[in-house]
């Protein structure tokens, strides 16, 4: 059974930085193409960014193209996101996503595993 686990979220004021994690556990990490969404309320869950089961391939929002980066340690089962230079319009939940193929996705649907997601709110 996968598992994934969000961390790292919090308040934070804009302009600051934050890096979420989110560690997968159950089935092989590394042959996963993984990704991060994030939802606000009365909105869908929307893409943010993702990346291939081999860390390639990194592909972004264009709300947040250049300021956000998207990582992985396979060694660890380990995600990461990196967000630079924080805007209140990225105040959301987080979540981290799995896919079972390899390559990159944007699609919600393509995504077969999730994790419960964790708050990331940016005052003004």
């Amino acid at each position: 059974q996968v598992q994934l686990i969000e961390s790292g979220g919090g308040l934070v004021q804009a302009g600051d930085s934050l890096t979420l994690s989110c560690r997968g556990s159950g089935g092989t990490f590394s042959s996963r193409a993984m990704g991060w969404f994030r939802q606000v309320p009365g909105k869908e869950r929307a893409f943010v960014a993702t990346i291939s089961n081999l860390g390639a391939a990194p592909f972004y929002a264009a709300s947040v193209k250049g300021r956000f980066t998207i990582s992985r340690d396979n060694s660890i089962n380990t995600l990461y996101l990196q967000m630079n230079d924080l805007k209140p319009d990225d105040t959301a939940v987080y979540y981290c996503a799995a896919r079972r193929a390899s390559t990159p996705g944007v699609r919600r649907d393509l995504f077969d595993y999730w994790g419960q997601g964790i708050q990331v709110t940016v005052s003004s």
